[in-house]
């Protein structure tokens, strides 16, 4: 659990900041759930409650204030709640 907690907070606080956090961290983080799920059954709320907490350390609201009350249904466990800053983009040609 302490090692979810740091890969959360870590990520989370990356995306603040305007960075990117590469897919093979967030899966690999993903998987960790998974597997600890498996390990400890019935953990999947103790897993979404420390996640949650980690997003509301960095963020200041909790991913139901920022996602809505149903984004499980948009990011089921073990999916991460990953939202990147987009990007600016400069158009190449005049047109």
């Amino acid at each position: 659990m302490t090692e979810l907690r740091h890969r959360w907070c870590t990520a989370f606080a990356q995306l603040r900041d305007g960075e990117d956090w590469p897919p093979g961290g967030r899966m690999r983080t993903e998987g960790l759930m998974e597997a600890f799920r498996l390990l400890s059954p019935g953990s999947e709320s103790e897993l979404l409650t420390a996640m949650d907490a980690c997003h509301y350390e960095v963020f200041g609201v909790t991913l139901a204030d920022r996602f809505g009350e149903d984004w499980q249904a948009f990011y089921p466990f073990p999916q991460i709640p990953v939202v990147m800053t987009r990007a600016p983009v400069y158009p190449s040609t005049p047109d």
